[in-house]
């Protein structure tokens, strides 16, 4: 029965959390469903670090330097060296720290999936202080609510609008119509096809400029606004009339018709299937198992989307503590699992968090930097090629000449050293302590959740 037990504690820690770090092993045992239930709390960040408003500031800032540079007929500074990467940086890194030294490790890889399944990348000066923001105060704060909240706060977020295009939408017969530029249909389109019913969810061309129209006017404020950056609805942009979508009539009531069209949005059992079917084929199997997904659909409609519910229901089907280790860690999942398997949870290594971020760079998981809507693959062959496996022997070699912990302890921790024979005799053999850590941190147990 022990056995058994410890080996949910270590399906617990390494294929819903974060990896195992410190005594999270020990306290997954008792009762590894608990443990993960008890995490179902969202993310706090520290917004002194960078917000919606402090991105605004930076953004007039850079703008007021630029007329300054051009009237002086004056070079300008090299203001993404020394505004723009610095402030971007910070929020990853506080973002990265987050991830190795939290005690809620279900919670944040529940937050690293909602901020992929909302991807923005960065594309633009603006958009490169505005991505990071996206999850810290969109994501995080609504991680366990409805799903509906979750999707408003995600589209009003000036990160979303801008990175989509939507805050200059304009409606055809609105106040602006005759002299601003059109319609943009990218936000409309992202959020049928990838934010909510998927792109086989039975909607049409019509449907998607329907909602383009309804959110029309959905924009960020401006230097001629009063009151803190972030959005705005612009009325004279908003397309007047009523909105048909999916057959259902949507009044013409400003900015609340297309906040009710993504409050039906969310609650749509077609959202409920795709995103179920992408968590669990986030977390537990490329080819998800159909008894799981369709439990949590159930669950998804009967609550109207309540994300908490509906986790809660994955955690406790039988079918998600398969023991066979279908997932292959992401390059963000692999070298965070690292960095918690080698170091203590009680003071964050610079060093070794630099590294980390390297890693991400080095291994193509760069943050925000998917460069599409659709987010980075969650699929095993996206990130199992040889050239990427070659890349993560390299990193790893670095890492583990990095810290002096070893092989042994380390399996102890995280596995229980319950290791295959394979892999006991590869480590027996290492010729040094790194090297035996090396390839602890390469084999299958690891590499696999």
């Amino acid at each position: 029965m022990a056995a058994v037990k410890n080996n949910r504690a270590i399906i617990a820690v390494n294929r819903f959390g974060l990896g195992a770090t410190g005594a999270e092993f020990s306290a997954a045992k008792h009762d590894p469903e608990q443990w993960l239930l008890q995490q179902l709390v969202s993310p706090v960040f520290d917004k002194t670090l960078g917000d919606t408003e402090s991105a605004f500031n930076m953004i007039a800032d850079i703008k007021v330097l630029k007329q300054q540079s051009r009237q002086k007929n004056m070079k300008l500074p090299d203001i993404g060296r020394t505004l723009i990467r610095p402030y971007r940086q910070r929020l990853i890194m506080d973002s990265l720290e987050q991830s190795v030294q939290t005690n809620i490790p279900f919670a944040v890889r529940l937050l690293d999936f909602f901020s992929n399944h909302f991807s923005v990348s960065v594309s633009t000066q603006t958009m490169t202080l505005l991505a990071p923001i996206l999850e810290r105060e969109a994501i995080a704060p609504n991680l366990f609510g409805s799903f509906a909240d979750l999707l408003i706060a995600v589209e009003q977020h000036p990160a979303m609008l801008v990175y989509l295009n939507n805050e200059k939408s304009v409606g055809p017969n609105s106040k602006a119509g005759k002299r601003a530029r059109g319609l943009n249909e990218n936000l409309a389109r992202e959020i049928l096809e990838l934010h909510t019913l998927g792109v086989d969810g039975g909607y049409s061309l019509d449907d998607i400029r329907q909602l383009a129209m309804a959110i029309s006017g959905w924009s960020i404020t401006d230097e001629g606004d009063t009151g803190h950056g972030g959005f705005k609805f612009r009325d004279n942009y908003h397309q007047p009339g009523a909105r048909i979508i999916l057959g259902k009539s949507y009044g013409d009531n400003g900015e609340a018709q297309g906040r009710a069209v993504l409050h039906d949005l969310a609650r749509h059992r077609k959202t409920a299937e795709f995103i179920s079917y992408k968590l669990v084929q986030h977390l537990i199997a490329d080819q998800p198992p159909k008894q799981l997904v369709s439990a949590m659909v159930d669950t998804w409609v009967k609550t109207e989307g309540d994300i908490k519910a509906v986790v809660t229901t994955m955690i406790k089907h039988p079918q998600s503590w398969d023991s066979q280790s279908n997932k292959f860690k992401t390059p963000r999942e692999f070298v965070v699992s690292a960095y918690r398997a080698v170091n203590h949870p009680e003071a964050v290594d610079q060093g070794l968090l630099n590294i980390l971020m390297r890693g991400l760079n080095f291994m193509g998981h760069k943050p925000f930097a998917s460069g599409s809507p659709a987010g980075y693959s969650q699929l095993n062959i996206a990130w199992s090629g040889s050239d990427a496996l070659m890349k993560r022997i390299d990193w790893v070699s670095l890492l583990s000449q990095k810290t002096s912990e070893t092989p042994k302890n380390v399996a102890a921790r995280i596995f229980d050293s319950q290791l295959s024979p394979l892999t006991v005799k590869l480590l027996a053999g290492a010729e040094s302590r790194a090297q035996g850590l090396a390839m602890l941190l390469l084999s299958p147990e690891f590499q696999r959740r």
